[in-house]
Parts: C-alpha cells; structure tokens; sequence
C-alpha cells in the first residue's frame, strides 16, 4: 500500500498551503481518507476526511473554515488547502486509508485507519 504526501513547507501565519496525498487508483476508488497531524510532544489529530464516495466530509473543530479537503480522480490525488495558518497548525500531516466498512461514511479517529503514509512537515512561523 502506497501513499505520498507532499507540498509541506515553512509559511508565515497567515498563508497557505496544499498538500497533496497520491495513492493507485484502485485504492483512491475504494477507500475512505483520512488527513491526520501530529505536533512536536503531542498525540496524533485526526483533522479531516472524506468518505469512499467522496460525497461525505468531516472536520475537526480546530480546522473548520480554514482546511478544505478535495480529490482528483483523475490524478488519483487528496488534496489538504490549508489556509489562514497559525502557529499551532505546525506538524507533520499524514494522509491515511480508513479501514472499509459497510457504510459510506469517515472518522477522525486514527484507530479506524490502517495504513498511512510518511508524512509531510508543515511549519508556519515568521
């Protein structure tokens, strides 16, 4: 199981970024998406994801109004817009495959997620 994130990097607050999560197509196709960060010290976030159909959503309250969570289906891509970002955004933000259910749907609870990929670090300082 492959998944790459990138487009990571150092932003002042304030600024933006996308990340990108590239996967195969089959498993873009069939699996629910989970973006997940972890700071320096502190537990794993479940931050936003999308469901296999892509027709569901979900943000953590941290995020709201500020991360919007896309896909490319031609690209095979999951795509993080991180806008307005502050100190506390700093982290390394993953990208996971949630484990297949019965139903259309996404959690933010790592322990539903059972593969992931390497990271990518974002910082946002002056």
């Amino acid at each position: 199981v492959q998944l790459v994130e990138s487009g990571g990097g150092l932003v002042q607050p304030g600024g933006s970024l996308r990340l990108s999560c590239a996967t195969s197509s089959f498993l873009f196709d069939n699996y629910a998406v989970g973006w997940f960060r972890q700071a320096p010290g502190k537990e794993r976030e479940g931050i936003s994801c999308i469901s296999r159909s892509r027709s569901e959503s979900s943000y953590a309250d941290s995020v709201k109004g500020r991360f919007t969570m896309t896909s490319d289906s031609a690209k095979n891509k999951i795509y993080l817009q991180i806008d307005n970002l502050k100190p506390e955004d700093t982290a390394i933000y993953y990208c996971a495959l949630q484990i297949p259910g019965s139903s259309d749907w996404c959690s933010l609870v790592s322990r539903a997620y059972s593969h992931w990929g390497q990271g990518t670090q974002v910082t946002a300082s002056s």
